[in-house]
């Protein structure tokens, strides 16, 4: 036997499904001298009982981008790694019982096919000839995916370590880690057996991982956000017609009624019924029921009573289901995070370590977990942008509370139609303004972001803000209306919008300036100045978009999206020279949007200012007579101040606005009033997945400074070479709903593009698209159509400049 390796580029910790493919991908990326430590045997932990369920659906492009890729490698594993498998590719059907269900199914098919997918949608009487056991009642539609099917999880996990092995990674198995520590540059991972010195370490403990995630705590780790539910599922006897079905017409595709919330899978010759029941149950999170050392290989006991009216309803389906007895039920521990969607990048506040945990549908996502996870150890960045996934979604409000509420919520939810107008009602209220009861008392109605409560709309007395109301994808509702008035206000009067949690930090120090200019593509404003600065990675992509407010020469506040706090805080924490300050000041302040023709005259009423200074100034003020910041700035695209001041003295200040005149406005009208204007939103319109020449922010890169810029060199090339797509603002003939992110674009039959985002524009009274297309489309008046929702519908290119003030004459009033 070897001997214990003592030195390796990366460590993993964990030894499941997503494990073995991490460390398989990073052999294949050419890092052979990575180990994985596996305290059991490979596969202990919730891959063994795994139903291994492989569907490529998502209304997540990240996550379908991940599932396809993983359908594609495990194709052809087995003759890669010559390991045999067990993989039957069935193909799939997704009942759908409602509109809005077919309307869901048509926007996955429409992602599918723009990523080489042969999704399609059927007739319920074409279903059934496919799948002929099956009953139709209150069926609207089916969606069929040829590539679904299933695969034995510990027949994958064994591949992909038979293929890391013979790449010459190492696997240690029984051989559990006991903690980290740091030493320069370099993590030192502990066993029983002894240490390993590495570069990075990646945490990959499945159900584990909130426990390994304690020994990051001293070098600036976090809790993980997670918690586990009790996931069951149902194994059948033979059943005599599946079995000559079988032997006529192979296997039965993989059935979801996912209205009713369950899997039903042919199993051999019987069936396997998964649900996932509103009745749910979370394991391991009381004294009665602690977390225990070890539970490789066990299963709880089962608990069938919660699943009752799941398993009379697909016997109704499916009436042979009920020709038959139970064999036997698995119920077994399933990691969840607050929104189910997996841990998967670098672990927020830590240098040099990665999560790959917590992952829900681990055997369908993990071939394309080890890609990603390869790709972000050894490039720095990932193909596609997945910030779906990245760990620093999360920030300090993803207490034990929230991640219990959150997780059962999703586990009872797994198959809900996530509409753009519906707030999740679980694990609210964890971080408040200032004048967050103001807000409440004058009608807002609260969505959260990043944990702050901020108001979408403002509802009147009579309107209906009940959760039912929201489940629509189109933009008639009780808020349609609100909406256009606080737009209104904004454009003919003055509206305050109440913004908390902003992320700000305070970089200061001899040298900053010149640091910050190496880090942005473009240029610093001058003191008393501010301008928006991009970062790149190594591609030229877009990394990030921060607001630069110079107080000094070396002395810079710096502002960016509440959801962005953790990710820009590490883009600028990791790479900070000795001798510079850098500090978060989040939750010590918070901000007032105030803006509209009228913005001047109400600031003459309650401010102490020079409220002559230009657009992009920013200076000290009194306002309603407390200390505060005012930078001349709206991100609704009207004439506008935001005011930035302490919590303590927000309230008198929210109160003074509202005396002097302004309307309450909220989230969806800015997000309606700054695409009018074009303005791009982060990890939306701005994102890894395009350049900034592709995103259309030539004037915010420099490639004639000296410094030399992260991005620069790929920058410079596509500015020789030409960029393959551009940014475009798109005018929709929309129907009833308006374009959502990831619809596609068609030009003459070809898709050539798709929109990151869209929206009603209520100042000019039509629906916007903004979105990437193939340049040589990208020219004014070409007629394009986008597809929503299953119909497509005329969009035409506009001049690149806003739809609404295009020479921002009432922004620099």
């Amino acid at each position: 036997m070897a001997e214990f390796p003592t030195t390796a580029r990366v460590v993993i910790i964990g030894g499941g499904a997503v494990g073995a493919s991490a460390l398989y991908h990073l052999a294949l990326a050419g890092w052979t001298d990575c180990v994985l430590l596996e305290k059991n045997e490979l596969t202990a932990g919730s891959t063994w009982h795994a139903a291994g369920n492989v569907p490529t659906f998502s209304t997540s492009w990240a996550i379908m981008n991940m599932q396809r890729y993983s359908t594609e490698l495990y194709r052809g594993l087995a003759d890669k790694v010559d390991y045999p498998m067990n993989y039957h590719v069935t193909g799939s059907i997704r009942l759908a019982h409602s509109k809005e269900r077919v309307q869901e199914f048509e926007r996955a098919k429409g992602m599918g096919r723009y990523q080489g997918m042969d999704i399609e949608m059927m007739s319920p009487k074409e279903a059934q000839e496919i799948y002929p056991f099956m009953e139709l009642h209150d069926l609207k539609g089916v969606l069929y995916d040829p590539n679904d099917g299933d695969i034995d999880p510990s027949q994958l996990t064994q591949a992909l370590a038979k293929g890391a092995r013979d790449l010459g990674a190492r696997i240690e198995r029984f051989c559990p880690a006991t903690g980290v520590s740091h030493d320069g540059d370099e993590w030192i991972i502990h066993t029983d057996k002894g240490d390993i010195r590495c570069e990075f370490v990646v945490n990959a403990a499945g159900y584990y991982a909130q426990k390994v995630g304690e020994w990051f705590k001293p070098y600036g780790g976090r809790t993980v956000p997670m918690m586990v539910m009790s996931h069951q599922y149902l194994l059948t006897d033979e059943i005599p017609e599946i079995a000559k079905f079988t032997a006529d017409h192979g296997k039965l595709p993989l059935l979801r009624d996912v209205d009713s919330s369950y899997y039903l899978r042919q199993e051999k010759t019987g069936l396997n019924l998964g649900p996932y029941e509103r009745n749910c149950k979370a394991h391991w999170i009381t004294p009665e029921d602690p977390f225990p050392e070890d539970f490789s290989f066990q299963l709880y006991p089962d608990d069938l009573e919660r699943l009752e009216w799941y398993i009379e309803d697909a016997m109704a389906r499916v009436p042979l289901l009920g020709s038959t007895g139970i064999n036997k039920v698995i119920n077994g521990p399933i990691p969840y995070a607050p929104d189910g969607l997996p841990l998967l990048g670098p672990m927020p506040g830590v240098k040099n370590a990665f999560e790959a945990c917590v992952f829900t549908f681990g055997i369908a996502q993990s071939g394309g977990a080890g890609k990603v996870l390869a790709e972000w150890i050894t490039e720095g960045a990932t193909e596609w942008d997945m910030w779906a996934v990245d760990p620093r979604r999360y920030t300090d409000y993803t207490d034990a509370d929230y991640c219990i509420q959150k997780g059962m919520e999703t586990y009872g939810h797994e198959y809900a139609m996530h509409f753009p107008w519906h707030a999740w009602p679980a694990g609210r209220d964890k971080k408040l303004s200032p004048v967050h009861d103001k807000v409440i008392k004058a009608g807002g109605v609260m969505g959260a972001y990043n944990g702050w409560e901020r108001a979408n709309w403002f509802a009147q007395p009579g309107d209906d803000t009940s959760l039912d109301a929201t489940h629509t994808w189109e933009r008639a509702g009780p808020w349609e209306q609100r909406i256009r008035e606080e737009c209104e206000a904004v454009r003919d009067n003055v509206g305050v919008l109440d913004l908390p949690g902003f992320s700000r930090f305070n970089l200061s120090g001899e040298g900053a300036a010149e640091w910050l200019r190496g880090m942005i593509t473009g240029g610093l404003p001058k003191i008393g100045r501010m301008n928006l600065a991009y970062f790149a990675d190594d591609r030229g992509r877009i990394l990030t978009e921060m607001s630069v407010l110079r107080h000094g020469e070396d002395q810079f506040t710096l502002i960016t999206a509440a959801t962005a706090q953790w990710h820009d805080f590490d883009v600028l924490n990791n790479a900070l020279p000795t001798g510079l300050s850098l500090t978060d000041h989040t939750t010590e302040y918070s901000t007032l949007i105030v803006t509209g023709p009228k913005a001047r005259a109400l600031f003459e009423q309650i401010a102490e200012a020079d409220l002559s200074l230009g657009w992009l100034s920013h200076q000290p003020a009194r306002v309603a007579g407390k200390s505060a910041a005012l930078a001349r700035v709206s991100f609704a695209g009207e004439l506008g101040w935001e005011i930035h001041a302490t919590n303590a003295d927000m309230p008198e200040i929210y109160d003074a606005v509202i005396a002097a005149g302004a309307k309450p406005f909220g989230m969806w009208a800015l997000n309606s009033l700054r695409i009018e204007k074009g303005y791009r939103a982060w990890k939306g319109d701005l994102s890894t997945d395009y350049t900034l020449f592709e995103g259309g922010l030539d004037r915010f890169v420099k490639l004639d400074k000296p410094q030399d810029f992260r991005g620069k060199a790929a920058l410079q090339n596509e500015k020789q070479q030409g960029s393959k797509k551009r940014f475009v603002t798109l005018l929709v003939d929309a129907g009833a709903a308006d374009a959502p992110y990831m619809s596609t674009l068609w030009h003459d039959g070809q898709v050539v593009g798709e929109t990151t985002s869209g929206a009603w524009g209520y100042r000019i009274n039509s629906s916007v698209a903004l979105g990437m297309v193939r340049t040589d489309l990208a020219v004014p008046d070409t007629a394009l159509e986008v597809e929503i929702y299953g119909e497509r519908r005329r969009a035409t290119v506009q001049a690149d400049a806003p739809l609404w003030d295009a020479d921002n004459e009432r922004l620099r009033a």
